[in-house]
């Protein structure tokens, strides 16, 4: 079995972690840097990571994500904030599509179908779902070293942004990844065989 093949199915929703292991340092750093090189929409890449060590912040963020014993048993807690301001920022714009090399009038030429393009979006969903590619590395990455992980969407978002100060004018909490080393064995992955869901023409 290859590699990739091998850590997709070691990874499941971790839902209880064994909070005698800590991911050491490299290893979180392998991690988020394999998620920083996420694909992205136009290469925007509208998101952030609020990565929390904190026992004390873990167990006071737990009523405001169902209190989930993921929460405050994993290792890191990595909150993934999805940048609504940013994408609309004009200097953040002109630095991030700068970098493609083209020259100034291709370079405003791009930025102009961008901005038509952003009048189409709703700019919550769209980054958010941008984070959400931003995540599935993130998971992966984790299984490759043999850490688990758990993507959490339960938690009440207004709450949860409000305790991390965060301005949700400009940005928002698009979903939250527990990390961290499984207690309990994983259970049998169940998986629709593929000719149920691939079609081909």
């Amino acid at each position: 079995m290859d590699e990739c093949r091998a850590a997709l199915e070691f990874r499941h929703a971790c839902k209880i972690f064994d909070t005698s292991r800590k991911i050491e340092d490299e290893d979180l750093l392998y991690i988020l840097e394999a998620t920083r090189l996420s694909p992205s929409s136009f290469g925007m890449e509208p998101w952030r990571f609020l990565v929390i060590e904190n026992q004390q912040i873990k167990k006071e963020l737990q009523p405001l994500c169902w209190n989930q014993k993921q929460i405050t048993t994993c290792s890191h807690l990595v909150v993934i904030k999805n940048q609504t301001g940013l994408v609309q920022d004009d200097e953040y714009i002109w630095k991030m599509f700068k970098r493609r090399g083209l020259d100034e009038e291709a370079t405003k030429a791009y930025i102009q179908k961008y901005k038509s393009f952003l009048k189409l979006q709703d700019i919550d969903c769209w980054t958010s779902k941008q984070c959400y590619i931003a995540m599935e590395t993130m998971l992966l990455a984790a299984a490759f070293k043999k850490i688990d992980s758990c993507p959490i969407e339960g938690f009440e978002r207004e709450k949860v942004e409000e305790y991390l100060g965060l301005d949700s004018s400009k940005e928002r909490v698009a979903i939250i990844v527990a990390l961290g080393y499984r207690l309990k064995e994983a259970p049998k992955k169940n998986r629709l065989p593929l000719e149920e869901l691939v079609e081909f023409r």
